[in-house]
């Protein structure tokens, strides 16, 4: 899988939050920003966590299983507009309703809050097979 120069793929995987965008049932696209790991260089996983929700139905959910084409947008914002960046991720989602430890572990290390109280829903995994990429720093 090819990364745009700049950012690294260290960059886009330090990103704290992206947008997962999901096609709904009524043609539109719905976007949520969610919290995410890589697995490998062309994986991403994402969990329903512990965060307060309306309900455990999650629109996100539905949406993959009907359609599973997705799109993942990482960015970074910074006054200083040299620094500005974003990375577009597309690929095919599958939902797993009762993830194992190992389909979660990335998440777990890289956030301090799920090693707390690790994510108890389904996980949302990603086969990246399309990135493109802007950096102001070219």
């Amino acid at each position: 899988m090819a990364y745009p120069k700049n950012p690294s793929p260290a960059d886009v995987a330090a990103a704290p939050v992206a947008r997962l965008a999901t096609h709904n049932a009524a043609a539109g696209i719905d976007v949520v920003p969610i919290t995410f790991a890589f697995v490998d260089d062309a994986t991403v996983v994402t969990a329903v966590d512990h965060k307060p929700k309306r309900t455990r139905r999650l629109q996100r959910l539905e949406n993959i299983r009907a359609h599973p084409r997705v799109t993942v947008l990482v960015d970074h914002y910074d006054d200083d507009w040299s620094g500005l960046w974003w990375v577009r991720l597309r690929g095919t989602a599958a939902v797993h309703d009762r993830p194992d430890d190992a389909l979660l572990a990335p998440l777990v290390e890289k956030y301090r809050q799920y090693r707390e109280v690790r994510p108890a829903g389904a996980a949302i995994v990603i086969t990246v097979d399309e990135v493109t990429g802007w950096s102001a720093a070219g």
